[in-house]
């Protein structure tokens, strides 16, 4: 750029701070609305730093951390993984908040954007709705915590429910989506960053391009996510994708001389005008979606518990009463324990195996530890039951009667797949959750007063059999000890209302309950005859599949309505390299701009804007060049009117100078990071830090041509603009440094990292009253 096409008066960057790391740098992201950096090390730590360098927390997932964004309100941070996680952690204190699995493989590039539009600049008429559950509930119950149940086993840790709920509160937001991206070229969309809601993959997505002629159709092959991002009015996606570009001229027929391939760096526009049109529609769904996911995720790990404490509390019992079958088999006797427990209790004489029993293996002392352990289960079992389990149970079916009545209006809500069918059978298999754990008090109920009388009544007989007063025993009920004796001693009706759906445990019912809850379905109601059989364990997978059914219609139909409008390969990619390790410095961002619209009239619209660096290897005519490309994202509608808006410039960096990273800024800015080239032994060379304002470059239309091979930039060469290194908001930096390069967008603030393990913040000081206020 020449002189007189810079401001003269330009302020430096200034050196705020220079701090070792213990680890190199891969990853860093400013909060985009506190003075938060959050980075992530080669050794996949995640830091968190203030302005002033304080470190809030270090979290280390365990596994290889591929990506990082910021939640738009800066009260989240959401990681991409190796294995196609994503965890989200809260940014006060770094615990995990939520892990979703909506990859099978690398998750490469996030971004969270929020509806950037407020409500009285959509045209449209708004459609109000009132989350009624706090009327009729209270606060919705946690998911319990208690020895013996590890801490990751919801997808939760310790101690963080109530700030994922304050995160999760969707009433306090704008719809805000997640959208995450693979190296296999799929891309998943999640609202609030916890409710899927649809999936696409680039490569399946054949093109049809108005501007080259309707028979042309483009298909992108092999493709591998760089970059994503999503407008401001969430209606467009673009998409930078390394892969093979096919531009078949005989609608895709296996015809390899009509065929043109290129591998290369695309630009994708994605149609996801569904987000906005029906954004209203979408923030109701996943809000009682996403809290019945949550209160399911209540009664699972509430279940899982209980039966783990139940079956402890058993084990305890048999390890106490079993013995008694083989002091009966040493003694010669053919009999049962049952029988001969009944045998004491008729007021027969006691046979040796009894005595020796009760006074010597079980005595006083080992009935009080099992009287207690299964006394202490059965109370943890009811608390569990009664704030957790039930009123968990309660919300969910009320939620989904609110699902209900959104989905029978069919005009609003059909075209984003809320059936009503799906939704009514779920809202049954609540009802009938609900029955079965109040089915399940009763049994609890009844199985620990049988223990407790049964207990009562061989605590008596110890104290006889030991010539000890017992008048300060509580009295028991002998009819109850035969029931306890020939139903309850060998069987276990609470664990098996409990026990893992997998076994296919099924409860016995007399044929008059069947025949009377038969006639009951006549009225109406439900439509479930078989209920009755069902543990409470199958009882609820039986509504999670159904709930589940429910909300895969949604998702699959979203899924279908976001499709590919335009694809624009920006630049061939050296031979044959290996895509999923082929990187070069790219940015993507939409900003409020001033643009012609086809009738020449000057209006404030969302304008996008592309920036990457030309690999040299690629382009041999194009040494050290950036490009810059705007207006891809335009009125869909205009391009099919043979209007095009594309336009692009190109900054050529001059000789001894590499780009080593860059990223878009506020107010269309461009952030380059360059390493002089000219390095020596002796001198190692500096690196410059330097915005660029890309409003103000001399940017030229792009004509879009069908051959892949006559390249856009070829028109540009004549018009690149050169660099000066001179003058402008430039800064040198005494040695070499490495990406990445991280820019903020609130505060100004530019962050870079050196190769030698120190971590340079830098500051454009434009406002000094802001800066003091930062220190």
């Amino acid at each position: 750029m020449e002189v007189d096409e810079m401001e003269a008066t330009s302020i430096p960057f200034q050196l705020q701070f220079d701090k070792p790391i213990a680890s190199q740098i891969k990853i860093a992201e400013w909060n985009p609305e506190k003075d938060l950096l959050a980075m992530v090390t080669e050794d996949s730590k995640i830091l968190l730093h203030r302005f002033n360098w304080q470190r809030l927390w270090t979290v280390s997932p365990g596994r290889c951390i591929t990506s990082l964004c910021w939640r738009p309100d800066g009260k989240a941070i959401a990681v991409g993984l190796e294995d196609g996680t994503i965890s989200l952690h809260d940014v006060e204190n770094g615990k995990l908040l939520r892990s979703i699995k909506s990859h099978s493989v690398a998750v490469v590039c996030l971004n969270w954007e929020e509806d950037g539009q407020p409500p009285e600049d959509d045209g449209e008429n708004i459609l109000n709705y009132e989350d009624r559950t706090s009327r009729f509930f209270p606060a919705a119950p946690r998911v319990p915590r208690m020895p013996g149940l590890s801490a990751t086993d919801a997808g939760f840790m310790d101690d963080a429910e109530d700030s994922f709920r304050e995160l999760s509160n969707s009433l306090h937001q704008r719809l805000n989506i997640l959208c995450s991206g693979d190296k296999d070229g799929s891309i998943c969309f999640s609202i609030f960053g916890i409710f899927p809601i649809g999936k696409i993959n680039v490569h399946k997505f054949p093109l049809q391009n108005p501007l080259v002629g309707t028979k042309t159709m483009y298909r992108l092959l092999k493709a591998s996510i760089c970059k994503i991002s999503l407008s401001k009015d969430l209606r467009q996606l673009i998409v930078l994708s390394y892969g093979e570009h096919i531009e078949d001229m005989t609608n895709l027929k296996d015809n390899s001389k009509d065929k043109q391939a290129s591998i290369s760096l695309h630009s994708l526009l994605l149609n996801t005008s569904i987000f906005r049109n029906r954004k209203n529609e979408l923030h109701q769904m996943a809000q009682q979606s996403s809290n019945i996911e949550d209160l399911i995720e209540v009664v699972r790990v509430s279940l899982s518990l209980m039966h783990k404490q139940w079956a402890d509390a058993m084990r305890t019992f048999h390890e106490k009463f079993d013995p008694l079958s083989s002091l009966i088999i040493d003694h010669g006797l053919d009999s049962t324990s049952q029988e001969e427990f009944l045998s004491l209790l008729s007021g027969a004489r006691t046979s040796p195996p009894i005595h020796q029993f009760l006074v010597n293996s079980l005595g006083e002392a080992g009935l009080k530890r099992v009287s207690k352990a299964i006394d202490s289960a059965a109370k943890e079992l009811l608390l569990i039951v009664r704030d957790h389990l039930q009123p968990a149970a309660e919300i969910i079916a009320f939620r989904s009667g609110e699902l209900k009545g959104l989905s029978r209006w069919r005009a609003r809500y059909h075209s984003i797949g809320l059936d009503e069918k799906l939704v009514n059978n779920a809202m049954e298999k609540a009802g009938m959750l609900l029955v079965q754990v109040e089915r399940f008090l009763r049994v609890l109920a009844g199985v620990a007063y049988q223990f407790q009388n049964f207990f009562a009544w061989l605590s008596k007989c110890i104290k006889l059999l030991m010539s000890e007063p017992s008048d300060q025993l509580q009295p028991f009920n002998c009819e109850l000890i035969v029931v306890f004796l020939k139903f309850l001693y060998n069987q276990d009706p609470v664990r098996q209302l409990l026990e893992n759906a997998e076994l296919n445990h099924s409860i016995n019912i007399d044929q008059d309950t069947m025949q009377r809850v038969e006639e009951l379905v006549k009225f109406g109601g439900f439509s479930d005859t078989e209920y009755l059989q069902r543990t409470l364990t199958k009882e609820f997978e039986e509504m999670e599949d159904s709930f589940k059914l429910a909300f895969l219609m949604p998702f699959t139909t979203i899924s279908k309505k976001i499709y590919c409008e335009d694809l624009w390969p920006l630049f061939p990619l050296p031979s044959s390299p290996t895509l999923s390790s082929f990187n070069v410095p790219t940015s993507v961002s939409f900003y409020q701009d001033v643009v012609l619209d086809p009738f020449t009239h000057i209006s404030q619209k969302i304008q996008d804007y592309v920036c990457f660096k030309i690999p040299e290897d690629s382009v041999s005519d194009l040494p050290s060049t950036v490009g810059i490309v705007r207006g891809f994202a335009h009125d869909y509608a205009c391009k099919n009117e043979g209007h095009t808006f594309s336009e692009a410039a190109l900054l050529h960096i001059p000789a001894g100078f590499q780009c080593v990273d860059l990223s878009l800024y506020k107010e269309s800015q461009v952030v380059l990071l360059l390493n002089e080239t000219t390095a020596t032994s002796e001198s190692p060379g500096k690196a410059w830090l330097m915005i660029v304002e890309a409003s103000t470059l001399p940017f030229v239309s792009v004509p879009r041509v069908s051959e892949t091979s006559m390249w856009w930039f070829h028109d540009l060469m004549n018009f690149a603009v050169e660099l000066n290194m001179e003058r402008g908001k430039i800064r040198s930096i005494p040695h070499s440094v490495t990406a990445p390069l991280a820019v903020s967008t609130s505060r100004g603030l530019a962050c870079v990292f050196a190769s030698r393990r120190r971590a340079l913040v830098y500051i454009l000081e434009e406002d000094e009253d802001e800066v003091s206020e930062m220190e």
